[in-house]
């Protein structure tokens, strides 16, 4: 199966859409909440992305289909003093799992990072999403710890 990436271009209507199918159809999913975007989110998602200068993304096609997507945010490393990039959403369509997909749209989303001057990619995923755990750490993705003895780090959040 041959698969390709691109740089997502949210001002090109058939790439918004593939894209807002995509996250929808991972939004559905039970790693994904297992509900659809909210119609708040799918009217305004696009707009309020596309003004900001930090989001960065990726379309991946195979099968002369979009089968895969991922958005990132860069961020900064305050003790690297360089920009990082957050993995915030990947998806890959239901029907082409497995199938090498989503290590594309990593090695794109890698290859974005080390032109900007990236220390890092960071990414968080839900402890019993074994498959996409396995897909991380294929990838060479480790749990963050800055001591051994300390344990890794946490992700956390407060809703507001």
């Amino acid at each position: 199966m041959t698969i390709s990436t691109r740089p997502l271009d949210l001002g090109d209507p058939a790439q918004a859409d593939a894209w807002l199918t995509l996250l929808d159809h991972y939004a559905c999913d039970p790693m994904g909440g297992g509900q659809p975007l909210s119609t708040y989110a799918r009217t305004h998602l696009i707009e309020r992305l596309a003004a900001r200068t930090d989001f960065v993304a990726f379309l991946a096609h195979a099968e002369g289909r979009p089968a895969g997507l991922v958005n990132a945010f860069e961020g900064f490393s305050t003790f690297a003093a360089r920009p990082l990039l957050n993995i915030h959403d990947i998806v890959v369509h239901r029907d082409l799992r497995g199938r090498g997909v989503g290590q594309a749209l990593l090695a794109a989303v890698e290859d974005e990072g080390r032109r900007r001057g990236c220390c890092k990619l960071t990414l968080e995923v839900l402890g019993n999403n074994t498959v996409a755990l396995a897909s991380y750490r294929r990838f060479g993705f480790a749990d963050y710890a800055l001591d051994p003895a300390a344990g890794t780090a946490r992700f956390l959040q407060k809703p507001i």
